[in-house]
Formats: structure tokens, C-alpha cells, sequence
């Protein structure tokens, strides 16, 4: 079915604006409408590569009925004005262009919609990049998200290189674990994130027959926490663990589920991230963490060098222990259908298929003209890698977060933050921490929240519609997760029959968006219209 735009006469517009406004002044008291408004737009040009793109700008939609914070609980969407003439770009128009849906989470923080005019970080100068544990746990001032300007490497605006492609792009904000409301409660704790990103999906598809763009062709990026969240999106389709929360915020009643994911560098699957990261790195007894402060507004940064104490070594033993029980129990296998597990010490097939995919990274690098010849741990015959020494490419790596790198016994981490409550600053989300925790009143968040935070419990189940479509990153200079979790994280989902494009980007740290023509080839070969 065609959709149909009708483009109202420009006095009609400006009243609209004014009944919006008008509306608004009640919000407190009065639902929000949820349908979307042509002319309630501003055109913004856009230059890309030297030339000009006209942009119809939709910023500021607040896309639930009831919202909790109109600040992070709404939406910027940008429409190219090609498609509001009939027009097209790269073989897209008003009726077929997918929908782009970046998040700008980091660290489980609340997240304004991204805009036309901001610049992204593609990630940290130091290879050291912050983890989301590492974030300050306090509200960062206004228009940061944790990250000095100062600190960051510039990259073209992901939006606006989207639009020029061609795409509708929809991007949502979220709330986040530091949000509080004028009675001191917390109120963007877990789940409150996915639940927003699910809310924003719904009101996409209420409102897909009036905007262009196909709502049934939502494409979710992010990065980081980010990246888990649009994991999380991508898994756990119309899943009613969440009904409850999108009911209380007035959500459309419309499907939550998307087309596909793609997610960079991804903190996801937190229950068993302490154990996978202790089992890649329990020998590598150095470190070097970032410490983070806040001062005069600014956020700084110090590396700080170290050893791990006698006690800290026992506790990554310890994890390292309780990852083969949880990695068997995936039944995970390979593309050959062989089982990919671990004996009680660590080793086995799939600790083998972590090293093929870091040989497959350096050899993409090296088929592309790097020079790899002063890596040690890389066995090079015939512009082959033939081998790589594992153990001594993790000592290159080295070690960024002390044990438990997630769920911190004292509570500190930003992922224990997370999994607060409205009244509960923060809360353990693994039983070892619990056991082990030195803070004798800390608690347990709600298992079933913890679960509502973990796409592994719904892939393969009926709990849930999972997207078709992955795009799975994770840089081999990133220490700030295993490769473990986003190599589960892949072969679950082709396990289950869905279509995955994962690898390792080689040299990359933590970060993401550092291969948008990448990104968008792979869009393209499953969203364009010209595609089977």
C-alpha cells in the first residue's frame, strides 16, 4: 500500500504549532497525542562531501502518552525533503527508505535524542577508553554524557551521513540510572532504558501510514551500553516482560519488534560478563584502569597503573572457574555444527574459535596493506597468518577493569547502578558479588529484571520475536569486555537461524560507528528495495 502525504497549506501549519503548544502547557495532567505532525518541522540543510542535502527536522517528540522526563523520553526524527517531492536517493523514497534508529546511550547514562549538529566520539585517544563502569556514577552537567569534548576523536555525524544515504532517521532518547525526580526517587533504572527504546519503536509503527519511511524496516544502532540496548531491542521483540512498563507510560499499542540490529563494542549479558572476562584474562595480573572524577564540570581522566592484590587474583580464579559451567550449557556449535565448549580448566573449541576470529581480523588487515611484522604473537608465512601466540596476545592487550569487572563487591560500578531501584542507589546482579560482597546491607536487584537486561534469555525462545538481521562489532584492542560475550552473543542468534554479520575489527578499541560505509552496505543488502 502507498502511503499517502498530505502537505497542508502553511496557516494550517502555524496553527497546528500553536495547538501543540497550547497542549503542552497541560501535559502534566492530559496525555500526550501520539500521532505524528507533518508541519511541526523546521528545514535544516546539511552539507555532506561537498554537497547539500535539505532535511524536514521533527525534533523534540515526546513518544509516549505519560512520559516519566519529556527531556530523554522523546524523539528527533529527520526526513530527507527528496521524499516530500517525490523524489528518491540511492534507489529509496517516501515509501521504502528503512528506518535508521541510532541510540546515544553510554554507560547506562541518560541519553538525549542525537541531533544533525553533534559529533559523536568514535572513541577514546587512549586505547584505555573509559567502560561504562569507569563512568562517573553522579548526573553529569547539562549537554554531556560522561565524555570531555577534549577527550574525544571526531567523526562525521552518523545522522547525517544516514540522511545523505538515503535513510529516515529516527533518533530516540532514554532514560538512564542517574535520573532522579523532585521527590529524590530514581527514575531510569533497569529497565527504563529498553522500555523508552521500545516505546520510540511502538510509536514508529502507530504512526508508519503518515511518515515516511518503513516502520517495518527499523534498523537500531549503538555502542557500548548502547550497543547492548539495541541488542536487547533486536531480542526481545513484543516480549510481555515489558508490557507492564509500556502500559504505565501510555505507550502505542503497537508492535515493539525490528527489522534488525547492529551494535558496536555491546556491555550486554552482565550476569556472566565478570566470569567471561576473568576466564580471557585471569593470567594478565596488571593493569591499567581509568580513574574519573568530575572537576569544574569537566570530566577528567587518569590512567592508573597497577597489580592485582593477592585477594583480587583469587577472585578472578574464582570467575574464571564459573564460566565453562555457563558456556556449555549454550550448546553453542559452529558453522560445521561441531559443539563449541570449554573443559574445567578453560580450554577447548570454543576458547580455539576465539583465536580464528582474532587470525581472521589480522589477516583482513594485513590483505589491506597493514604492516603487522612487529607483532610477535602473530605467525606471518607467505602473507598468511598462520598462528597467534593467545596467551601472549593477551598480555599485548592487557587488563583495564579489576575483578569483578561488572558487578563490583562494593557496589560501585556503573552496572551496579543500573540495576538500582527508585529508592535503591545500587544493587548486585550476580550471586559471587552477593556472596562476596563487602557491604553487609547491599541486596539483589530482581532476578527478573536482571533477566529483562539479558537478550540471552530470550534468543531461541517463545518469549519473544527476534529481528532478522545482526551486525556484530567488537574491536581486538577493546579490554573492556571479553570477546567472549559478543562471540555467544553471534553464534546464538545463527544457531537460531538468523542472519549475523559478526567479526572483530582489527586495531579498533572501544568504540563504535568507525566503519559507516560498512555499515551501510550492509543495510543496503538487506533493506534496499532492489534486494530479494
Amino acid at each position: 500500500m502507498m502511503k499517502k502525504f498530505k502537505i497542508k497549506p502553511l496557516i494550517w501549519g502555524i496553527f497546528s504549532i500553536a495547538l501543540s503548544s497550547a497542549t503542552l502547557i497541560h501535559a502534566e495532567t492530559q496525555p500526550i497525542s501520539l500521532k505524528f505532525d507533518q508541519q511541526n518541522f523546521t528545514i535544516k540543510t546539511i552539507n555532506v562531501n561537498g554537497s547539500t542535502l535539505k532535511v524536514h527536522a521533527y525534533e523534540g517528540i515526546t513518544y509516549v502518552a505519560n512520559p516519566v522526563d519529556k527531556k530523554y523520553q522523546s524523539i528527533n526524527i529527520y526526513i530527507p525533503e527528496a521524499y516530500f517531492e517525490g523524489q528518491s536517493i540511492n534507489g529509496y523514497n517516501a515509501q521504502n527508505a528503512p528506518i535508521f534508529l541510532p541510540n546515544q546511550v553510554g554507560g547506562y547514562m541518560p541519553a538525549e535524542p542525537g541531533t544533525l549538529e553533534e559529533r559523536r566520539p568514535l572513541m577514546m585517544k587512549n586505547p584505555n577508553g573509559a567502560a561504562p563502569s569507569d563512568l562517573p556514577k553522579g548526573k553529569p552537567p547539562e549537554g554531556m554524557s560522561g565524555m570531555d569534548q577534549s577527550q574525544k576523536q571526531q567523526r562525521p555525524n552518523t545522522i547525517v551521513s544516514a540522511l545523505a544515504h538515503g535513510y529516515v532517521v529516527a533518533s530516540p532518547g532514554a532514560r538512564g540510572r542517574t535520573l532522579q525526580n523532585a521527590q529524590g526517587q530514581y527514575t531510569g533504572k533497569a529497565p527504563a532504558a529498553i522500555v523508552d527504546l521500545k516505546a520510540a519503536v511502538r510509536y514508529l509503527k502507530l504512526n508508519d501510514s503518515i511518515m515516511p519511511g518503513d516502520a517495518n524496516k527499523i534498523i537500531s544502532n549503538g555502542t557500548s551500553a548502547g550497543g547492548a540496548l539495541s541488542v536487547l531491542l533486536g531480542a526481545t521483540g513484543d516480549a510481555k516482560d515489558y508490557e507492564p512498563y509500556l502500559k504505565q507510560l501510555g505507550a502505542a499499542q503497537n508492535s515493539d519488534k525490528i527489522f534488525a540490529s547492529s551494535a558496536y563494542a555491546a556491555i550486554t549479558n552482565l550476569e556472566h560478563a565478570d566470569a567471561a572476562y576473568e576466564w580471557q584474562l585471569a593470567n594478565v595480573h596488571q593493569y591499567k584502569k581509568i580513574d574519573i572524577s568530575m572537576l569544574d564540570y569537566k570530566v577528567q581522566r587518569k590512567e592508573q597503573a597497577g597489580t592485582l592484590t593477592a585477594n583480587q587474583i583469587q577472585v578472578s580464579q574464582d570467575l574464571k572457574q564459573l564460566f565453562p559451567t555457563y558456556l556449555n550449557s549454550l550448546k553453542l556449535k559452529n558453522k560445521q555444527g561441531q559443539l563449541l565448549q570449554l573443559d574445567a580448566k578453560g580450554n577447548g573449541s570454543f576458547k580455539d574459535y576465539i583465536q580464528s576470529l582474532l587470525i581472521q581480523s589480522a589477516q583482513t588487515a594485513l590483505d589491506q596493506g597493514e604492516d603487522l611484522s612487529s607483532l610477535k604473537w602473530l605467525t606471518i608465512e607467505n602473507k598468511k597468518i598462520a598462528k597467534i601466540d593467545y596467551d601472549a596476545y593477551l598480555q599485548y592487550l592487557g587488563r583495564q577493569k579489576l575483578p569483578p569487572a561488572f558487578d563490583a563487591l562494593d557496589l560501585s560500578s556503573g552496572e551496579n547502578d543500573e540495576f538500582g531501584t527508585a529508592s535503591i542507589a545500587a544493587q548486585h546482579f550476580t550471586a559471587y558479588a552477593l556472596q562476596h560482597r563487602t557491604q553487609t546491607d547491599s541486596t539483589m536487584a530482581d532476578p527478573k529484571i536482571i533477566a529483562m537486561m539479558n537478550p540471552m534469555h530470550y534468543i531461541g525462545t517463545h518469549q519473544a520475536s527476534t529481528a532478522k538481521y545482526w551486525r556484530i562489532r567488537q574491536g581486538t584492542l577493546d579490554k573492556d569486555t571479553s570477546f567472549a560475550i559478543p562471540a555467544m552473543l553471534a553464534t546464538s542468534l545463527a544457531n537460531q537461524g538468523n542472519s549475523v554479520d559478526f567479526s572483530l575489527a582489527w586495531n579498533q578499541p572501544h568504540g563504535g560507528d568507525y566503519d559507516l560505509n560498512e555499515l551501510f552496505n550492509w543495510i543496503d543488502q538487506i533493506a534496499h528495495p532492489s534486494m530479494p
